[in-house]
């Protein structure tokens, strides 16, 4: 059927599905490692991206303005690829819930890793004058697209693959692929930072961005490869697939998209902060050594992503919503603390401080998230809900968050006090939304309503 006849959360009508069979082991792994493997190349692409803007893209790009704002000039760049992650939603996520979780995860993996590459045969300013940071804006730009459906739709193809009591640890495998991917990234900009200044600002920094290929290819083959999940399967046995999931998100399921957002948008920008800001503050204004930076991160993110399994298999454990409450709190006292350490100078405290931000904010709420969003929603628009909510998020969280970081650290002369502030600002709001939010814990998957409606919606029963 296309549409449902009555509200999905509203009055119950008696279940007329059947429970999907768990896939095999065999295809419980396949996806894990697709879900691995494709957010590593998101990652691998943006932890480059972002790496540049703070070492090399204001020179390249945008070499007539001074440093600071050069520096704005490369994070509102950057910004533009999450302001192009919820339209990428919106496209991907109605095809997702039509079509199938598979075909779509293949096709942004193609438009990410070849919007990655492209940027690294990019004329610069000096050989082509303003057209450069246009083309550089543009392969942003489609490289944001692309990612706009790719976390999410991993999140939800693992976590409708595994079995309930299961679906933390390896739904948090999303997020250890974005450690990965850090790791990577860091790594290929370490080996970029071992060349003469003049190799790395000719080249060096070229084939930084052409070896997203490698990662490509390898996530390619194991994509082509996955099963869809068995919730899936299900529905496209009963013709259940949605007309229009975007619409039917919006008709039916704005509470729980409303609730991922805010749930998100706090957790999205400390951990942009982190990965991408902290970069370049500890090069402009701590003064440490730029080649310092991308070991810090690589370090930060191994970190991350041993905690995002271990949040994971915690959130199997004792429950979604306490372990995800536990974590925001955390990260709303972190940035005063943060900064301090890091002004150090300490080699040691800014190690530290890098890991824990990593842990909490870069992949450990995040892990969480991979099963929580998904668990969140009903089975006819999980993907376009999840999508959704954690894209919109994204551009008010992690897209803006290094370029209005940057401003108010050049607005305040160079204090850092505005800087924590927003950050805890905007896990205030991530936290309260979390305490608002229900439990999901080994919900079952293949209902309709959401697990925000009333227990006797959800649950198929006539209501007292």
């Amino acid at each position: 059927m296309d549409t449902p006849s009555k509200s999905l959360t509203s009055e119950p009508t008696p279940p007329t599905h059947t429970e999907p069979t768990a896939a095999d082991p065999a295809a419980v792994r396949r996806a894990a490692w697709a879900g691995l493997i494709g957010t590593a190349l998101e990652q691998y692409d943006f932890v480059i991206y972002g790496t540049a803007s703070a070492l090399v893209f204001g020179e390249l790009f945008f070499p007539n303005a001074s440093p600071a704002v050069a520096l704005l000039a490369s994070f509102a760049a950057y910004a533009v690829g999450f302001a192009a992650r919820p339209l990428g939603g919106l496209f991907f996520s109605r095809f997702g819930d039509r079509l199938g979780r598979k075909w779509i995860l293949v096709t942004t993996l193609l438009l990410m890793g070849g919007s990655t590459f492209a940027i690294g045969v990019l004329p610069t300013y000096a050989q082509v004058g303003v057209i450069a940071p246009a083309l550089l804006v543009l392969c942003r730009f489609l490289q944001g697209f692309g990612a706009g459906a790719e976390q999410s739709g991993g999140a939800t193809l693992l976590t409708e693959t595994a079995l309930p009591g299961r679906r933390g640890r390896l739904a948090a495998l999303v997020m250890t692929g974005a450690a990965l991917g850090t790791v990577l990234g860091a790594v290929a900009w370490i080996l970029a930072q071992s060349l003469s200044e003049d190799q790395l600002m000719s080249w060096g920094w070229r084939l930084v961005f052409a070896s997203s290929l490698l990662v490509t290819v390898a996530a390619l083959i194991i994509r082509r490869r996955l099963n869809e999940s068995p919730v899936f399967q299900e529905f496209k046995r009963q013709h259940e697939k949605p007309k229009s999931p975007v619409s039917e998100v919006f008709r039916h399921g704005r509470k729980p998209m409303l609730l991922a957002l805010f749930m998100n948008v706090g957790v999205s920008a400390q951990s942009y902060t982190y990965q991408v800001f902290m970069a370049s503050y500890l090069v402009s204004t701590v003064g440490v050594d730029a080649s310092f930076v991308p070991k810090v991160l690589m370090i930060g993110a191994a970190c991350g992503g041993l905690g995002a399994i271990g949040f994971g298999i915690l959130s199997d454990r004792i429950g979604r919503r306490p372990v995800y409450s536990a974590i925001l709190t955390a990260l709303v006292l972190l940035p005063g603390p943060s900064f301090i350490a890091l002004n150090t100078g300490s080699p040691l405290a800014i190690t530290v401080t890098m890991i824990v931000g990593f842990v909490l904010a870069g992949q450990g709420a995040v892990g969480v998230q991979m099963s929580y969003f998904p668990e969140l929603f009903g089975s006819r628009y999980r993907y376009a809900g999840v999508t959704l909510g954690r894209e919109f998020s994204s551009v008010l969280g992690g897209g803006v968050a290094p370029l209005i970081c940057a401003s108010l650290l050049t607005a305040f002369s160079g204090s850092w006090i505005p800087v924590a502030a927003y950050m805890t600002l905007m896990m205030v709001i991530s936290l309260v939304a979390a305490r608002m939010s229900p439990e999901t814990l080994n919900r079952d998957l293949s209902v309709l309503p959401d697990a925000t409606a009333r227990p006797s919606a959800a649950t198929g029963t006539s209501a007292p």
